[in-house]
């Protein structure tokens, strides 16, 4: 039933972002700003540690996920260090998956051959 929820709720967040794609006029990197800070908002309100513990993975892998993460981060960092905690909060909560990204991109680059889109 885990994988089902995870699934489901991980499709519904592609689709709502997908529909808000197709509707509007904003770019892809506009949207996905927007869903990390989507996820930072839910996260400073509480709303988004109760949808994880329902949705487990289908919240957490998406971009929602990942500004709930810098949020955690931010929020331990500061009770813990103060002001100089808002700078090393996201870094040091986020540093394993940016790093694997950075990492897994590199390689897939020297794999396969880029090629940009041709208009």
């Amino acid at each position: 039933m885990v994988f089902i929820r995870a699934f489901l709720v991980g499709g519904i967040i592609c689709l709502l972002t997908q529909i808000l794609m197709d509707k509007t006029k904003l770019m892809p990197g506009r949207i996905m700003v927007l869903l990390v800070c989507t996820g930072v908002v839910l996260g400073a309100l509480g709303i988004y540690g109760p949808f994880v513990k329902f949705a487990q993975a289908g919240a957490t892998v998406p971009l929602l996920g990942f500004g709930n993460l810098l949020w955690k981060g931010v929020y331990e960092a500061v009770l813990e260090n103060g002001f100089i905690g808002l700078f090393q909060g996201g870094f040091k909560a986020s540093a394993v998956g940016i790093s694997a990204a950075l990492i897994f991109g590199y390689i897939a680059s020297l794999i396969f051959e880029p090629k940009m889109k041709k208009k």
